[in-house]
């Protein structure tokens, strides 16, 4: 799947940071294993496109401060900042190793509007307008987190809270969020069978 189709709008510097990644993650991976060996071929597919699934959920208003808790090397956040320059992203992780990748991969593209820090979510003190991830725990673990990082003040159409990325049958775990959680599948913004279980979760907090 060409990203490019995807999003028909991106601007030359869009396309030429996006390009830049396979290359960069690739190096980075040989010295830091921040992807698995056989997925790195993969990469736009499973990583980049995956991410962007949250730019197809929903669009970010310029000023939109957005926390990525457990980004391993830049994931959703650098696709997301890409995509979103008017836009500030805050990376964080556990692991120091992987937010070196996500700090030099973002300096490499020239992405100004991304900043990476080592430290567990439970350390995060500012607050954002949405808080984003990519399957990191299950979503009454990570509400239990990131709740005291949610802005009062509102400055997009979609309330301030919670998008993450996750697979499988989740009724189990969305279940104590009732009616309030959505769910939308992936297949419905990406036609590719690797999607078939994935989907968007978004939760106002």
């Amino acid at each position: 799947m060409d990203l490019f189709n995807v999003f028909p709008t991106l601007t030359a510097t869009q396309k030429a940071q996006f390009e830049a990644l396979d290359a960069l993650y690739r190096d980075w991976n040989a010295k830091i294993n921040v992807i698995s060996r056989k997925d790195i071929d993969n990469l736009y597919l499973h990583h980049v496109l995956h991410s962007l699934a949250i730019a197809k959920f929903t669009g970010f208003k310029p000023g939109t401060r957005i926390l990525d808790i457990g980004t391993g090397g830049g994931f959703p956040g650098i696709p997301l900042a890409i995509m979103f320059p008017d836009c500030q992203f805050r990376l964080i992780d556990s692991i120091g190793k992987k937010i070196k990748v996500a700090t030099e991969v973002a300096k490499s593209i020239g992405l100004t509007n991304v900043e990476a820090f080592h430290r567990r979510g439970e350390e995060e003190k500012d607050r954002f307008d949405f808080i984003v991830s990519r399957a990191v725990m299950p979503l009454p673990d990570l509400v239990k987190i990131v709740r005291k990082n949610v802005s009062k003040s509102q400055h997009n159409a979609l309330p301030n809270g919670l998008i993450v990325l996750k697979g499988g049958n989740l009724d189990e775990e969305l279940k104590p969020f009732g009616k309030i959680v959505e769910q939308v599948p992936i297949t419905g913004f990406f036609d590719d069978e690797w999607f078939e279980d994935k989907k968007v979760i978004y939760l106002p907090l």
